[in-house]
């Protein structure tokens, strides 16, 4: 059964070899080595290890080991570069990052054998199986931080719960964000006495530093008009998002930041721009000053800092069905809010905010442009609902010490070091 597991998952990554050589040739190339297993020449043994997908994993990681003695050197691992870009930079201090290996018997008994973790923290639990089955086989303790389960993936997990038992076995604990992701858990076969509703470790992220100079250079371009940001967007939406601009901004008073998702997309977004009647710059080329209406984002972490110098903050994956990204960057400065229907990743976090009435909601990009015409019209009524947000963000902090309550045990961790 795993010789013919590895053999789909080679065939999967010839299938998908070409496109990511065709967005991303050069880095992925580059970074062979070290998903074959292949790590550092000085790898710290005996670390702890920190799995985290990508950018929003890592944050999460990024706050649960500021909980850990320091003493506690880590090696964390992401699959996207992305995260691999934002790890170094929170964590890299603490230890190794590097990606992980393939879900290959040879690669992972490779990157075991060189790294020797003392044991494996999952963020919001990524399961890939032969990795989860040599961690095992080693007995090396596993437990599950943030854990969710979303829609989409538990309707495909329903499907497969026969085959789940071995998979889930091997986990010691998980700490799963909404009493609904426990409960999907528990009937996909997990023993209920493993699982606890520990909160959403989102809420306790600790605040990214400023760039004082860029946002100097984007208050100076905005000139008192209401800069707006909207962060992560996604194929398909900068088009919506730049319509609602260009209908909000009949008077000239609005001034606009787009930051895409993804990296490769850079180009893509500044061809859509070129193709409006708007003046715009990218971030990367910010010199003297000129007039511009929007600001392309073309750099990796400086997104998070800058919501809160925003007036307003559309958040990206929302428009389009692509579930949506965590609005609690914004929210955290008082930013007021806006999202579109897709937020099926974050659906605790959605319901927080829709009880609390803590953001503005839209249907399409004619609900948006007038969200943001009503804020540069109404400041206060867009300054309150930025004040609902901020409230909801500072009330449901306390996750942390809930997850630390039940990773503890299984990680050793004295007790003095839990909260």
């Amino acid at each position: 059964m795993w010789i013919l597991y590895q053999i789909l998952f080679v065939i999967s990554l010839l299938l998908s070899a070409p496109v990511l050589l065709v967005r991303r040739g050069s880095h992925y190339l580059s970074t062979l080595s070290g998903r074959l297993g292949r790590p550092g020449a000085n790898p710290n043994r005996g670390a702890l290890w920190l799995h985290a997908v990508s950018v929003g994993e890592v944050g999460v990681a990024a706050t649960l080991a500021a909980a850990l003695p320091e003493k506690d050197e880590l090696l964390v691992t992401t699959i996207t570069p992305t995260g691999q870009e934002r790890a170094r930079a929170q964590l890299g201090e603490r230890g190794a990052v590097t990606y992980l290996p393939f879900d290959l018997g040879f690669a992972i008994r490779r990157f075991l054998n060189r790294y020797s973790p003392r044991a494996l923290v999952l963020v919001e639990g990524d399961y890939w199986p032969l990795l989860l089955r040599h961690v095992g086989r080693r007995q090396l303790p596993i437990v599950v931080v943030n854990g969710r389960v979303g829609d989409r993936s538990y309707r495909r997990l329903r499907r497969l719960r026969p085959f789940l038992s071995p998979l889930y076995s091997r986990v010691q604990a998980f700490a799963m964000q909404t009493d609904s992701d426990r409960e999907r858990l528990i009937s996909l076969g997990v023993p209920p006495d493993r699982v606890i509703t520990a909160g959403n470790l989102k809420y306790e992220t600790a605040e990214p530093a400023p760039h004082p100079e860029l946002e100097q250079k984007l208050q100076s371009l905005a000139a008192g008009r209401a800069l707006l940001i909207a962060g992560s967007t996604m194929r398909g939406e900068e088009d919506l998002v730049l319509s609602a601009f260009a209908r909000a901004n009949t008077s000239g008073g609005l001034f606009l930041v787009i930051a895409p998702r993804h990296p490769e997309r850079w180009n893509e977004v500044a061809d859509l721009l070129d193709g409006r009647d708007a003046s715009w710059q990218r971030r990367s080329d910010l010199g003297a000053e000129t007039r511009a209406d929007v600001i392309l984002l073309d750099s990796l972490g400086e997104l998070a800092a800058l919501y809160r110098i925003a007036q307003g903050a559309f958040i990206g994956g929302t428009l389009i069905p692509a579930g949506g990204h965590n609005p609690l960057e914004a929210a955290r400065y008082g930013t007021p809010v806006v999202v579109g229907p897709s937020m099926d990743n974050f659906r605790e976090i959605a319901a927080h905010f829709d009880g609390a009435s803590a953001w503005a909601r839209v249907t399409d990009e004619s609900q948006l442009a007038e969200t943001w015409g009503h804020w540069q019209q109404e400041p206060v009524s867009a300054e309150d609902l930025g004040n609902r947000g901020r409230a909801l963000f500072d009330a449901n902090r306390g996750s942390l010490a809930r997850t630390m309550e039940i990773v503890g045990p299984v990680l050793d961790l004295p007790a003095r070091d839990r909260s």
